[in-house]
């Protein structure tokens, strides 16, 4: 449950490089950008430039897949739509495995109170050229309690620094951080917020996967770690703290109408600062907590196909699994076309069952928890169609889809001020839904056996052919 293993871990698979001096001020952003468009390693950045030796900041932790499968413990070789399934059933079989509360752990070895907090200590890097400012939390967890059920709520949201004791909180209209905080506003108190700047993968993944509205994400962080997370009760506010998190801040929320300020811009992972600057919540900081030597865990938002595979895949297999608990069978395989950003392009692969199954799919994977926030265009092709092959599925788009017969247009749903179409007037007025394109890139069902074969040798002629003549393409053959 702790990053620092996993980080000695990534050095021994030779997926780790440290890098000296870099400054936080944009530097330490686009190196990290360069690196993600190469697929190149995880980056540990020391000695940054401006601050005393031991701050540290990590980013790209799990950005590919290999990384990502050495988190959740799975072979290396396992890529895209395969990965996407092991995880799907890994998910489907946890059982949530309650948290541990301890007395101390590294989390406590550095304590500051009231009058005794600085943020300015923190090398809080400014990630992107036209970014309003600098942004302490991108690989977050912000941690709130639900005033009612007393369930313990942990998402990530960005948290923008203002100034020694105060940062900006932003969580998009609908997600669960915001319905919580809301419940203390109504009633014209402040929200209890604590919030931890670097975790082990597998404590912070859940923290941005669409669990139902109730369940506890340290509950599912336990059941991938196999033993109960371990936390302490936070000091001021009284919410459980991991207990090997790099840094954590606990603080208020007060209402909006109370206290605000601008927030943003930010480049957000559609590609565009399309959230311009508003007046955001803020908290104000009261302890802060962190390790001695200290790494903040960054993963800011890139422009797609960037952002790092973890969140591709895992939103994939989010979604899978929500259809497969709708009872909806033949999935196939479910991704995500990186080039769409991790919401804008689902592909679901089907076999068909009977008619109108494609259409149930389509439909389903735009108002599942997973799919309905913000996406734009959910594909839904045959079985035959690989959904991570980009080439495949704008083939079977192109040759299997009749515009006028099976796109189906939804309106009104569930995005956000991210979306960069909203025009700014509906966006001043609180109108932040968007339509869905459902485009069903199937044969027809009730005469498919009847559509043209495809012009393509067979798996059984083409393995014959490659132990004979694979000679002619040794790279292939290699590979």
């Amino acid at each position: 449950m702790d990053l620092r293993p996993f980080i000695t871990y990534l050095e021994h698979l030779n997926e780790l490089r440290q890098v000296d001096e870099a400054d936080p001020d944009l530097e330490i952003g686009a190196i990290t950008e360069l690196s993600d468009e190469r697929n190149g390693p995880a980056l540990l950045f020391v000695h940054i430039k401006g601050y005393p030796p031991g701050y540290r900041i990590v980013t790209n932790l799990i950005a590919t897949p290999r990384r990502l499968a050495a988190a959740l413990g799975f072979p290396a070789a396992i890529l895209n739509v395969e990965l996407v399934r092991l995880i799907k059933d890994k998910f489907k079989e946890l059982k949530s495995v309650p948290p541990v509360y301890v007395t101390k752990g590294p989390i406590t070895e550095n304590v500051y109170r009231e009058g005794e907090v600085d943020l300015f200590k923190l090398p809080v890097p400014k990630w992107h050229e036209y970014d309003g400012g600098r942004y302490l939390g991108t690989g977050d967890m912000v941690i709130m309690k639900d005033p009612e059920a007393g369930w313990v709520n942990v998402g990530t949201y960005r948290v923008q620094l203002h100034d020694r004791n105060t940062v900006g909180l932003y969580v998009s209209p609908g997600k669960q951080g915001r319905i919580i905080s809301q419940k203390y506003w109504s009633k014209g108190k402040s929200c209890p917020v604590a919030v931890a700047f670097g975790a082990h993968p597998l404590v912070w993944l859940p923290s941005f996967l669409f669990s139902p509205w109730g369940v506890e994400e340290y509950g599912v962080a336990g059941a991938l770690l196999g033993e109960p997370l371990q936390v302490i009760r936070g000091e001021y506010t009284g919410l459980p703290i991991p207990a090997h998190a790099e840094i954590v801040i606990e603080g208020d929320c007060p209402p909006p109408e109370v206290e605000s300020r601008k927030e943003g811009p930010f480049g957000e992972w559609t590609g565009y600062y399309a959230s311009g600057t508003r007046n955001e919540p803020i908290i104000k900081v009261k302890r802060i907590m962190h390790r001695n030597d200290p790494i903040i865990m960054g993963a800011p938002p890139l422009k797609p196909p960037g952002s790092g595979v973890a969140t591709y895949v895992l939103r994939a297999s989010n979604i899978w699994s929500q259809l497969e608990q709708l009872g909806i069978p033949g999935i196939k395989g479910v991704w995500q076309m990186r080039a769409g950003g991790s919401h804008y392009l689902n592909v679901i692969a089907i076999e068909q069952k009977y008619a109108g199954h494609a259409k149930q799919v389509g439909m389903a994977a735009t108002s599942v928890p997973a799919g309905a926030f913000q996406s734009r265009f959910v594909i839904v092709v045959d079985e035959d169609i690989d959904p991570t092959n980009d080439e495949d599925v704008l083939w079977a788009l192109a040759t299997r889809c009749d515009p006028a017969t099976t796109i189906e247009i939804v309106a009104g749903c569930w995005s956000s001020a991210l979306d960069p179409t909203i025009s700014p007037e509906r966006k001043a007025k609180g109108d932040t839904t968007n339509s869905r394109a459902i485009m069903l890139a199937c044969r027809p069902y009730h005469w498919k056996k009847d559509f043209p074969k495809v012009n393509r040798a067979s798996d059984e002629l083409r393995n014959r052919v490659m132990n004979k003549w694979g000679y002619l393409w040794p790279a292939a053959n290699s590979g």
